[in-house]
């Protein structure tokens, strides 16, 4: 498991650009990211049990910089459905964003389901990703879930991990999987009992007032927590819906393989009629304000901005219209992030710091292979081993 020294150069970008934001709506406090347009309706991602609003951090990096506005949010403390539908319903109004297209992934898409279910006129389309219609099955492998909420941390953690095949995995799928069991230590007792307890709780999706052709199912053909009949009854549910399959992918593909996600999920928006502001990317001002924070851009609002906020076509908060510069993500989380050429990116301070680092660890491997081979030919000359040995 990687620590946070180790943390994908991605990663680090990201969290360096992006803010966190933090609020208490009622008894419930909500963690989330709200990056790009806000003109433009917004995609909310939601995870699964082992997910954090971080885990989608590749989309918000590839999809903002092309003018779409993402929303990634963890999953409240709640301790039932009805709760989740009020307090998700809560927090939208708090955003001030009132029609959303959602993706969802394992309990996330099931959440998903019921908020569109329950408030229809609030969803506008759906993605789903590895994810199901009912908990019949989860309850059943469970038979402790009535006392999950007097269980230790580190057992659910175990339990929780458990779900995540383990074994050799392709690189980028090893590398998500890594990123995803470094979000799990994150996750304090309370909030895996609260997501146990909802995974368990008897509960199924009704039929949906929107059509199939406003749903998007994208699964992975490996292998992943949710069984295969799960999906195959979700695909029934929704015959009309348009599918992307992935080759591959495991569990956590909008990690693994965030190209092709990112762009199914692009395809999605378009055929939905979301349109993109990339116009507004190309016009990031140079003092770098990237429009997420509300509180602290509506004191720079121009005519233009106000302007824009009053259009039929805006959701979300009062701040600018404007999106991050992002380089385009190579698909490997290892990788640094790489400039692009139509936006200028400025350099800052954790820019560096990477490039340091990696120069670094360049110098360090280099020192590291010359001090090896004249041991070696000391060791030769001396007469200490032979030269068939070598």
């Amino acid at each position: 498991m990687k620590g946070v020294s180790s943390a994908p150069g991605d990663y680090v970008y990201f969290k360096s650009q992006v803010p966190l934001h933090k609020i208490p709506i009622g008894t419930k406090q909500w963690r989330y990211y709200d990056y790009g347009p806000k003109t433009v309706p917004p995609l909310i991602c939601i995870p699964g049990i082992a997910g954090t609003a971080d885990v989608y951090y590749k989309q918000i990096m590839a999809l903002s910089m092309k003018g779409y506005r993402v929303i990634s949010v963890d999953i409240p403390r709640v301790w039932s459905y009805h709760e989740w539908i009020q307090a998700f319903e809560k927090f939208l109004d708090t955003i001030d964003v009132h029609h959303v297209h959602l993706y969802g992934t394992s309990l996330g898409g099931f959440l998903a389901q019921l908020f569109a279910h329950h408030r229809p006129r609030r969803v506008k389309s759906l993605v789903l990703s590895n994810t199901y219609l009912d908990t019949r099955t989860f309850a059943a492998a469970m038979p402790w879930a009535p006392f999950v909420s007097w269980t230790p941390s580190f057992l659910l953690k175990r339990y929780v991990l458990t779900g995540i095949r383990d074994g050799p995995h392709e690189p980028f799928i090893a590398d998500s999987v890594d990123f995803a069991v470094s979000q799990v230590e994150t996750l304090s007792k309370d909030d895996l009992a609260s997501r146990l307890t909802l995974t368990v709780e008897a509960a199924s999706v009704g039929s949906l007032p929107h059509s199939d052709s406003f749903v998007t199912i994208m699964d992975t053909n490996d292998y992943c927590a949710i069984p295969q009949v799960l999906k195959d009854e979700l695909t029934e549910r929704y015959p009309e819906a348009r599918r992307a399959y992935l080759k591959t992918g495991g569990d956590f593909p909008f990690l693994s393989r965030p190209d092709e996600v990112n762009l199914h999920l692009q395809l999605h928006l378009r055929r939905v009629g979301v349109e993109p502001r990339p116009e507004v990317v190309k016009s990031i001002s140079k003092d770098g304000t990237d429009g997420t924070d509300s509180n602290s851009q509506s004191k720079k609002k121009t005519d233009e901005d106000k302007e824009d906020r009053n259009t039929p076509q805006g959701f979300g908060s009062s701040s600018s219209d404007q999106s991050p510069t992002f380089p385009e993500s190579s698909g490997s989380s290892n990788d640094p992030p790489l400039p692009t050429d139509s936006i200028q990116l400025q350099s800052t301070p954790m820019d560096k710091l990477v490039v340091m680092q990696l120069l670094t660890g360049e110098v360090y491997q280099s020192c590291v292979v010359f001090t090896l081979c004249y041991c070696t030919l000391v060791l030769v000359h001396g007469g200490f081993i032979s030269r068939q040995s070598v």
